[in-house]
């Protein structure tokens, strides 16, 4: 699947509506951790067949952020039938991000 760019206008329909678990990695373009975990993210939504890859820039999409109390960036999201299934923060080994949507 390719990489998804969410917006609040279309994050409720790709990812809270959605019918797969969905990744959703909110970063922003001055924080060097997320520039570090991007090749990843990228990676995944290459390989994703079973679930959605999407991003959150925190600078543009600010009501997002706020919403999923987004703290720091980078920081990882994984909704489940809309509901927040699990989060970390900071980057991530590519292991971990698959062993949270499974």
């Amino acid at each position: 699947m390719a990489l998804i760019k969410f917006t609040r206008d279309n994050f409720e329909t790709e990812a809270l509506n959605s019918s797969v678990p969905v990744l959703v990695d909110f970063y922003a373009e001055w924080c060097g951790p997320c520039r570090m975990l991007g090749p990843i993210i990228d990676e995944l939504a290459e390989e994703a067949t079973d679930f959605k890859v999407g991003k959150v820039n925190i600078d543009e999409q600010p009501e997002l952020a706020t919403k999923y109390q987004v703290m720091s960036v980078p920081t990882l999201i994984v909704l489940k039938n809309g509901e927040v299934v699990n989060r970390v923060t900071g980057v991530t080994p590519k292991q971990k991000i698959l062993d949270m949507l499974g």
